[in-house]
Formats: structure tokens, C-alpha cells, sequence
């Protein structure tokens, strides 16, 4: 079912989305509260308006951390604007991903909390107790998710968490990494006391306890990380209670560890029994654009879609790493194929749709969330949801505490790693699976999923895996050494250069 969608794009229609770009905006609360909220249903428009702003998180996601990491090595031959991101330049603060990912998650926060301040103020007079409790729980989950994506890309956020009047403006500065954890882990932790498990067919993609729970490990997991300049670590050894959420998400039996890879990403397996939580789309009303973002552009012509983009921004190539490649085959072994390298990986294509063109195999790329048969209007227009949170990496995420000393199985990860290992057709786990293991079987699992970037931050190995592979893969004259600064990136400059001195920019950027 896809109703969410619908309605998240009616919501967004209605007008209760934000469009605030920077500090000094004119505020959308007033007439929000004043002049939207006279009937029951315009609060579940509103609570729909906060899901709105995930439509765009798993294209910054593609671009912010999949690109970011050592699985992908992209290319232009003209004027991009993640040419920057990858290459690691400290000059990034006008870069359009890093606008676009700080406004669309603040508009995010934005909506969520116009629909709380009206849920509250005005709430009483049209809904239930329980309508009212069920609309502040999804709100409060989406403004803790909003928080969560930004921590992890800016560190040190100013907290919102009300609809700003005018003169509030610039007014709010950076606080505490601390005090923006807290913020959202209690708004995760009412999510999960006050959502469904799960919801009728009707509502799927809706957030849930288990999703909160789910969330709550992860954000812990992400506190315990190191201690970096403006990073989102706190070095806090947080570890058992984040397994505490995995187990409760386990222990539920809402979820089941998928037979086969390819059925978790299937168009017509959607909202299957791995998904904890995910991005609805569907075509014409809400239509995803991440599957093709990271395709190159001359992969188009095959299917008969074009292949410029045009306006000097010349052609990209977004080639999956010959280290990545090369992590397929040594897991694999000789003679061994391993199931999620051919289901993520396209090798060999054609570029245009005469009779008989031959392949092309100089860019293979992830194709994932590729089925063209089954596109929408064009290459912007994809019906396939995003999966944000799956079993298998709850799973893998408890692997990783126990190995951080959480109490648990000595050979808990040996378990987990040989299941998802056996799943993909390839040799079971070694004897001992330890922290790096992990995190390159994490690595191949979860190709094009947009993890492996925070995997390595949140593990301090970022700076040495990262500068190890640009030598092993030839890029030390086009990728700029990584240096600790680069586990966030900066705050952009429009917001720098709104409230002079009201913010301080990250280090290492300028």
C-alpha cells in the first residue's frame, strides 16, 4: 500500500510545509495555526507535512555518504557539485547537497513542529486523547529523525522546538552535541512508549515503536563514537543500551531475516518482513529519484532516456571502487560469485538501442533500485521505497556492540556475519569475526544503502581507510588526504553569513 504517499503530497499541497532557506525567513507558524487547523483531518495533513521532507533524504544520502565513502570513485568531465564532497575540499560551505541536505531537514523540523504547537494548542477542541497522542508521537519521531541526519552531517545544531516568530530569527545558536542528543532521544523515546508496533495496511510507512527503538540503538551506537573536531561522537561507551533497543526490535517477531537478497529490494516485495523503516514512494504523486542518481549518465541511452544533462555540467561517472569490486571476489573466493555483487553491481551495459551495440564495461555502477520496466515518467519518477532501517543491520548493529564489550554470545557476530554470508552464496563466517571483519561484511551488504560512510566515522576508521584506499585505488592526486575534521561537513555559508557571529563554522572548512 502506498496511501501514506498520497497523503504526505496532499499535505504538502495544502500549504504546511515550510520553505524557510536561512536564519532571517519570514515564519509559516502564524498562518499555519490561524488559518489551516479547523477540522480533524487538517492535524493528519499535518503530521503527514512532517513526513514530507523524507522524499529528498535518501537522494542526500546517496550523495552525502554513499558517494563520500570508499565504495564508489567518481568522475566528471565537467562542473559538479559533488566534486567537491569526494574529493574532500575544505571549501564546501556554498555546495548544493550541503545546502539542500541543512534546509530540507530543518524545513523538516519545521513542519513538525507546526503540527506539534497546533496538536497542542488547538488539538483538544477537534480530536481524541488518543488521536492527539498518536499525531504528537509520528511528529515527534520525524523531528527526532530530522535531528539525528543533521547531527550526523553537522555536529552542533541550533535546537528548535517550536513554530519561530519573526524576531525569534537568529536568535538560536549552536548547542552542545550533548544537548542536541538529548533533545532527540526524547522525542525518539516518546515515539516508541506512544507508537503501534505496527500499523494496518492503510498506514504502512507510517513510524512505529519498533522504528523509535530501532533508531534509539543507532543514535546510541553514533554517541559512542570517538571524540572528533565538530564530529558527532561522544566517545560515551554506550554500547549495551544500544543493544538493549536491538533486542527489544528482535524480540518483537515483528521481523524475519530474508531468504533471498534479492526479494528485500524487489518493486513487488515491498513493506516485506526486513523493512523496520522505510521511504514510500510512488510514481507521478511521489516518485523517488535516488535510484538513479548514482548511474552514469551514458548507462541511459540503452533504455532510450537521453544521456546529457546539459547546461556545461558535462558527464559523470559514479564507478563502484576497484577496491569495493575486489572485496567481492577475496570474500568470495575463487570460482565463488557472490550474489549481492551481481544483484548491486551492473558491469556491462549498452549505451544506445541500435541493433547489436556493444557493452560497455568501463562503469559499472550500483543498480540496486534499478527495474527501467517498471519506471514512472521519466528517470526522476521511480515507485520503489528506500529502506532506511532493515533487520539484517539491527542484527549486525548487536554484533557490533557485543563486540564493543555489550554483554552477549562470545560468537554472536560469527553467527550473524555467517547467516548474512550464507545468504549471498558465498563461504560462512571465519572462526572469530572481529570489528574490521564486521565492518567490511557490513561493507558488502549494504552497498548503495548509504551506511558505510557513518559505519566508518562511527568506528575512528574513516582517516585510515579512507586515505588507505585512495593509494590502493590510484586517487592521491584527485582525492585530497581525509584528516579527522572531514567526519562532518560544514555549516553553509548562508547561515554563517546570516546572523554574523551567531554560529561558528566547523573545523577544517573556511
Amino acid at each position: 500500500m502506498k496511501r501514506i504517499t498520497y497523503l504526505i503530497f496532499l499535505a504538502s499541497m495544502a500549504g504546511i510545509t515550510s520553505c524557510s532557506k536561512q536564519l532571517d525567513q519570514e515564519p509559516v507558524s502564524d498562518i499555519s495555526v490561524t488559518s489551516l487547523f479547523q477540522n480533524a483531518n487538517d492535524f493528519l495533513l499535518a503530521t503527514n507535512g512532517a513526513y514530507s521532507k523524507l522524499k529528498t533524504v535518501p537522494t542526500n544520502w546517496m550523495w552525502m555518504e554513499e558517494m563520500r565513502s570508499d565504495n564508489l570513485n567518481v568522475t566528471t568531465d565537467g562542473n559538479r557539485d559533488f566534486q567537491g564532497i569526494k574529493n574532500f575540499s575544505p571549501n564546501l560551505t556554498t555546495t548544493g547537497f550541503i545546502v539542500n541536505a541543512w534546509q530540507n531537514n530543518f524545513n523538516g523540523i519545521s513542519n513538525a513542529n507546526v503540527a506539534l504547537d497546533a496538536i497542542a494548542t488547538k488539538g483538544p477542541d477537534y480530536l481524541s486523547p488518543a488521536q492527539i497522542t498518536r499525531y504528537t508521537a509520528e511528529c515527534r519521531f520525524m523531528r527526532a529523525f530530522y535531528y539525528f541526519d543533521l547531527v550526523k552531517y553537522y555536529g552542533r545544531l541550533p535546537i528548535v522546538d517550536k513554530p519561530l516568530l519573526t524576531d525569534e530569527f537568529g536568535k538560536i545558536p549552536r548547542f552542545s552535541l550533548d544537548s542536541v542528543y538529548k533533545f532527540l532521544i526524547a522525542d525518539f523515546e516518546y515515539a516508541e512508549a506512544n507508537l503501534p508496533v505496527s500499523w494496518p495496511s492503510a498506514d504502512v510507512g507510517r513510524a512505529t515503536s519498533l522504528a523509535a527503538k530501532g533508531m534509539l540503538g543507532l543514535v546510541y551506537m553514533t554517541r559512542s563514537g570517538p571524540v572528533l573536531p565538530s564530529g558527532p561522537g561522544l566517545n560515551s561507551n554506550e554500547w549495551t543500551k544500544a543493544q538493549s533497543y536491538f533486542d527489544q526490535v528482535i524480540s518483537s517477531g515483528k521481523f524475519t531475516f530474508a531468504r533471498t537478497y534479492p526479494e528485500i529490494f524487489s518493486y513487488t516485495n515491498e513493506n516485506n518482513k526486513e523493512v523496520v523503516f522505510d521511504v514510500q514512494y510512488a510514481t507521478s504523486i511521489n516518485g523517488a529519484d535516488f535510484p538513479s542518481q548514482l548511474v552514469p549518465d551514458s548507462y541511459w541511452g540503452g533504455p532510450g532516456l537521453g544521456t546529457s544533462y546539459g547546461n556545461g555540467y558535462g558527464s559523470a561517472n559514479y564507478n563502484v571502487s576497484a577496491n569495493m569490486t575486489q572485496s567481492f571476489r577475496n570474500s568470495a573466493g575463487a570460482g565463488v560469485i557472490d550474489i549481492r555483487d551481481t544483484f548491486s553491481i551492473k558491469k556491462a551495459f549498452v549505451t544506445t538501442t541500435a541493433a547489436n551495440a556493444p557493452l560497455d564495461t568501463t562503469r559499472p555502477f550500483i543498480k540496486k533500485y534499478l527495474n527501467v520496466a517498471l519506471k514512472g515518467k521519466d528517470r526522476a519518477d521511480w515507485p520503489v521505497n528506500f529502506i532506511v532501517l532493515r533487520y539484517t543491520d539491527v542484527l549486525m548493529m548487536k554484533a557490533e556492540c557485543i563486540l564493543h564489550g555489550a554483554p552477549g554470545p562470545a560468537d554472536y557476530a560469527d553467527t550473524v556475519v555467517s547467516w548474512v554470508r550464507t545468504r549471498a552464496g558465498v563461504p560462512a563466517a571465519p572462526a572469530k569475526v572481529d570489528l574490521p571483519y564486521l565492518m567490511e561484511e557490513r561493507r558488502r551488504e549494504f552497498l548503495g544503502e548509504a551506511i558505510r560512510w557513518n559505519d566508518l566515522v562511527r568506528e575512528n576508521m574513516f582517516v585510515t581507510t579512507m586515505n588507505a584506499w585512495r593509494a590502493s585505488d590510484a586517487l592521491t592526486s584527485t582525492i585530497q588526504q581525509v584528516i579527522p575534521e572531514y567526519s562532518v561537513y560544514p555549516i553553509p555559508q548562508a547561515d554563517i553569513l546570516a546572523k554574523p557571529g551567531l554560529y561558528d563554522q566547523n573545523q577544517g572548512y573556511y
